[in-house]
């Protein structure tokens, strides 16, 4: 996947710039963000899409050295089932 990085978002967009799955995160202070949202386009449900886009946003959370809080329902799933990451964590 090529998703696209920004502050507060890891995103995948079509060829044609529309948006199709993203992950939001916020700054809650300099080094925690809150994981609150997470979409993916009807098309490209079931996929696997949101588990890829939560760890390539959970890897870039590590790289920047940041903490997380969690208040997307699907983000809170997701880190229950990857202890691995429960050091980002905050």
């Amino acid at each position: 996947m090529n998703f696209t990085y920004t502050p507060n978002k890891v995103a995948l967009y079509h060829s044609d710039s529309n948006l199709l799955a993203e992950v939001t995160f916020p700054d809650v202070d300099d080094n925690t963000v809150n994981i609150n949202h997470t979409f993916v386009d009807d098309s490209l449900r079931g996929q696997g899409i949101a588990g890829q886009l939560m760890k390539a946003a959970a890897d870039h959370l590590r790289s920047e050295g940041k903490k997380a809080v969690l208040t997307c329902s699907y983000a809170i799933t997701w880190f229950e089932k990857h202890p691995e990451y429960q050091d980002l964590l905050k």
